[in-house]
């Protein structure tokens, strides 16, 4: 099974938040994670990690905090997962440069997982934090998968 992590879930999780605020308001952690019923360390660790990977703001003084540092319509799922847990890719050896598995020079498998990553990547690519935040998803995604 593929799965992304819970620091990951979480980190959507916070930015769905984001993205129903009006663009450009900046919440703090402990309020986050009171509202979404985390930890602070968890939260504060998540937010570290979305800024920087360009996906929130931070803004110092007192009444700073995080802002998404785009609007949630151009902020992409693939962003969100590439920003939490690096290059999207189902095995290691198809992200790695050559030299990095010892089954390489024989291996026929490798050059077909970087057309299953790059699926996975084009389908994390067509959903928006905007449409994550939905309480229903968005007609495109209704109904895929049966």
């Amino acid at each position: 099974m593929i799965r992304i992590t819970k620091v990951t879930d979480h980190g959507i999780v916070l930015l769905t938040r984001f993205a129903l605020a009006e663009h450009g308001t900046v919440f703090n952690a402990r309020d986050l994670a009171d509202a979404e019923d985390m930890t602070q360390p968890m939260v504060a660790k998540i937010l570290k990690i979305l800024v920087g990977g360009g996906i929130l703001e931070s803004h110092r003084g007192v009444k700073g905090g995080y802002s998404l540092a785009r609007r949630p319509e151009t902020i992409t799922l693939e962003h969100i997962v590439a920003a939490m847990e690096g290059p999207i890719a189902v095995t290691e050896c198809s992200v790695a440069d050559f030299g990095s598995c010892d089954r390489e020079s024989f291996c026929n498998v490798r050059p077909h997982w970087r057309i299953i990553n790059e699926s996975i990547r084009t389908a994390l690519e067509r959903v928006t934090l905007l449409e994550l935040a939905a309480p229903e998803p968005a007609p495109g995604l209704a109904g895929q998968g049966e």
